[in-house]
This record gives C-alpha cells, structure tokens and sequence, in this order.
C-alpha cells in the first residue's frame, strides 16, 4: 500500500476503529420510528378525539 492509500483507511479516531457502525437506512428508519413515537405520545389527545 502506497502512504496515501493508508492515510484514507485511517480516517477515525482510535477508539473508534474496532465499533461496528449500522448501515445509513437503518438509521434513517429508527429515526423515522422514533418521531412517530413521540409524536404519537405528545398528540395522544388528539389523536383519542378524531377516534371517537
């Protein structure tokens, strides 16, 4: 490997290295969950009287 090459795979900090980062879409789906959550419980009011 060229120094360049080993520079570029070094890019995170130390303590870093050795986590296992999830995939972008799953992220982007416990993001989606969690504000449907919230806003389900923050709204529950509302959302009990259009049921009613």
């Amino acid at each position: 490997m060229t120094k360049e090459n080993k520079e570029n795979e070094e890019l995170r900090p130390s303590k870093m290295r050795g986590v296992a980062f999830p995939k972008a879409k799953y992220g982007v789906f416990v993001a989606i969950i969690i504000i449907v959550i919230v806003n389900a419980i923050y709204y529950k009011d509302v959302l009990v009287s259009l049921i009613k």
